[in-house]
């Protein structure tokens, strides 16, 4: 059996140890270890990547059924992944469904992507960590992007044991120092190699020239200015080199409190009111300074608040909405519903499926998400009112509701070349932490927090709602979200454009040297190839058609996005005394002296937030205008594809997206033949239109967990877990509570 790489294991997950050993003798492994290594798969090595440690003779456990089998072949760790080399895995490549990427294996994990580290010391499992005294027969990895691998060291040297496990345990657990990160050793071998793809035109923010070109794209210079006062990071580390602010604010303001206190512009809509983010000043005990600081914040909220012609609404997200510490237990929660170990565990816990899935709040969180974006939009674009949002530093929750916002009312930002640019625009360039936050460096387990997720889990169920009006696709931000543990791409690997920009340089290097020249993941090329990339663009996405000069004349004043406005009338202006209270109530908890409510969080708020809602939902959806998503609560769903893809029991064979994407694609290709042919007729040439992906020809041989897993073998127990059958009881209590055990994929 071994020769052919595939070893039959114990029958359960609480199998007697002498039922393994008995399948294999020890002579036989001695005997086809030496099979195996005539034809081992070769380890492919990116540039700069060294080998630290490795085993043989390792069994990688297969989930199916209720048994166990494995894979024989080798267990590697570099400095850069884990990787397991099975002796007969090029049946793989030959696949045509195969979506691979060219930097990460099916069987590679990288060191950034291990989350926990499990041992089994007869049937038991214990977390691993440190020094060991003994050392497991079976290792259990559990991966950030969800994935679940099983690892017997049963018939591996001990010695070989102790060295694979030590050194995975050491390489993904013990605290970093950045320079040591992988990204460096692969940036400076690859220097030379390294070919940015010309296709990629997102906006990198990186200069003058790309914020003053967002502020003419969105009417914003009549009332903004792009500084650069900050060029050379002596205002503020946390801040980038160039940013917006209002026209009026002189610039010396801006290096008052090192950036704190200064109104920073995210985005301006077409009717002219504008977002804006705040950090918190510095918190002071000393009333002389306290006085200092609310004299400059009057001077400063003077050039944004101009009432009757500009009013602001202030959003303070660090005392009135999420706290990091409730989205990092939800997390922790809810994505413990998905490491599943085997199939007995899968059916075991499917009874209890919607009870842990509400325990977790994690769908409640991306629900509180979206409302605080639409409470925002309809400020902006009913009542033409700025907001102001305003945290402690800005860089965690100001980036995903700003984010949110312009998702839903910016057009531009449903590309995909406009969405990379949002992100750098309010993530990599507004600082958000995600050296801390995905805790690369391992140095602090309570700085991580999933907000860079939470933000995409809240852009999938708009792209779940609403297909046509996004060009990329679920897949799209799958791999994006897998792509934040990639460590040869610079975007998700800094805490600020400062941090990023001071280790790129020659400081540090001893020898004279070019700065290094560091990836992009935006570049998807160095990823997948083009017929995987094509998975990446969705072909439901129709662009926003182009008017000629005579059209142009009967809509001067008339935006697109107005087209699916409800027709809620702007405000009056508030009663004198109002904006005193809440000048002061801003000052407040700028200084850090927070209170429990916001003066404008009342009844009428809601009554406003729920008319906007309802009048749009009442309307046909204009794709390229505003886009409001569903929050009752069944819309807000499971992101199936991300969460599920590993386990073969929640697939649907022939199923699921796939096969409705599917039967799409056959119709638009009918309709695109038809169009070609009345084209002919009329004598007239077309651009060619982008061809449906060859990958979804044949559903049938698809499941829904694709383009991630192939058709797989699942587990052949009924829907119902048997287990909980009893406590089902007749028919008509079955039918009863049909509802509770819908398919795991339309969750």
């Amino acid at each position: 059996m071994l020769g052919k790489g595939v070893v039959g294991g114990g029958g359960g997950t609480k199998a007697p140890k002498p039922s393994f050993v008995s399948y294999v003798r020890p002579e036989e492994i001695h005997t086809n270890e030496k099979e195996v290594t005539e034809k081992e798969v070769t380890l492919h090595l990116l540039p700069g990547e060294q080998v630290l440690c490795e085993a043989s003779t390792v069994l990688k456990y297969v989930q199916e059924d209720s048994s166990q089998h494995g894979v024989y072949g080798r267990l590697v760790c570099t400095d850069f992944k884990i990787a397991f080399l099975g002796d007969d895995e090029s049946t793989l490549d030959n696949d045509e469904t195969q979506f691979k990427n060219k930097v990460i294996g099916e069987n590679d994990i990288t060191l950034h992507c291990v989350d926990q580290i499990y041992g089994v010391f007869d049937e038991k499992k214990k977390t691993l960590f440190g020094q060991l005294k003994k050392y497991p027969e079976k290792l259990i990895i559990h991966c950030k992007d969800l994935r679940v691998f099983q690892f017997c060291l049963r018939y591996t040297k001990e010695e070989e044991v102790k060295r694979i496990v030590s050194g995975i345990i050491h390489h993904t657990q013990a605290p970093k120092l950045l320079k040591r990160l992988f990204l460096f050793s692969y940036a400076t071998a690859a220097q030379n190699n390294t070919v940015t793809d010309p296709k990629n035109h997102t906006v990198m923010f990186d200069s003058l020239k790309d914020w003053c070109w967002e502020l003419e794209r969105t009417k914003g210079n009549m009332k903004y200015k792009a500084v650069s006062v900050n060029e050379d990071y002596e205002v503020c580390e946390r801040l980038p080199a160039y940013f917006v602010v209002p026209t009026p604010l002189p610039e010396e303001n801006v290096q008052r409190f090192q950036g704190h206190g200064i109104p920073i512009w995210c985005w301006s809509c077409h009717n002219g009111s504008a977002l804006l983010k705040m950090s918190a000043l510095p918190k002071e005990q000393d009333d002389g300074i306290l006085q200092i600081q609310k004299s400059f914040f009057d001077r400063i909220y003077k050039t944004i608040h101009r009432p009757p012609y500009e009013i602001v609404k202030t959003e303070d997200l660090s005392s009135n909405f999420l706290s990091l510490q409730e989205i990092q237990t939800a997390y922790s929660k809810f994505k413990q519903l998905f490491l599943i170990d085997n199939s007995t565990e899968f059916w075991d816990t499917d009874i209890k499926w919607f009870s842990l899935l509400e325990s977790s709040s994690w769908l409640d969180i991306i629900r509180r998400c979206l409302k605080k974006a639409i409470e925002i939009t309809e400020c902006m674009e009913a009542q033409n009112m700025n907001v102001l949002l305003l945290e402690e530093n800005a860089s965690d929750l100001c980036c995903l509701i700003s984010s949110l916002v312009q998702l839903m009312m910016d057009p531009h930002c449903r590309t995909r070349i406009g969405f990379q640019s949002l992100i750098q625009k309010e993530w990599v360039m507004g600082g958000h932490c995600f050296l801390d936050r995905c805790n690369h460096l391992r140095q602090n387990d309570k700085e991580e927090v999933p907000v860079f997720l939470l933000f995409l889990d809240c852009v999938w169920q708009l792209v779940h709602q609403h297909p046509p009006a996004f060009e990329f696709t679920e897949t799209y931000l799958t791999v994006l979200s897998d792509s934040l543990y990639i460590p040869i791409f610079s975007t998700f690997f800094f805490n600020s454009p400062h941090q990023k920009d001071t280790n790129m340089g020659r400081e540090g290097q001893e020898t004279q040297s070019k700065p290094l020249n560091l990836l992009t993941v935006w570049d998807w090329s160095v990823q997948f190839e083009p017929k995987a990339q094509t998975l990446l663009k969705n072909p439901l996405y129709v662009e926003k058609p182009k008017l000629d000069k005579g059209q142009r004349k009967g809509m001067r004043f008339k935006h697109q996005r107005q087209l699916s406005l409800p027709l809620t009338q702007s405000k009056s202006s508030p009663k004198r005394g109002f904006f005193r209270e809440e000048t002061d109530h801003l000052i407040k908890n700028l200084l850090g002296k927070r209170i429990s409510k916001l003066i404008n969080s009342s009844d009428e708020l809601q009554d406003n937030f729920r008319e906007f809602y309802d009048t749009w939902h009442s309307k046909p959806t204009d794709y390229h205008g505003l886009l409001l998503p569903h929050i009752e609560g069944p819309e807000i769903k499971v992101w199936a594809q991300r969460y599920l893809r590993w386990i073969p029991e929640a697939q649907i064979l022939g199923g699921g997206r796939v096969a409705t994407m599917s039967k799409l694609l056959e119709m638009m290709e009918e309709v695109q033949s038809l169009q070609e042919k009345i084209d002919e007729r009329h004598h007239s040439q077309q651009a060619p239109q982008a061809e449906a992906p060859c990958l979804l020809r044949n559903s049938a041989r698809l499941s829904s967990l694709f383009p991630f897993a192939l058709l797989q073998r699942h587990s052949s127990k009924p829907v119902l877990p048997t287990s909980g059958w009893k406590a089902l009881g007749d028919e008509d209590d079955l039918a009863k509570q049909e509802d509770e055990f819908v398919d795991l994929g339309d969750v």
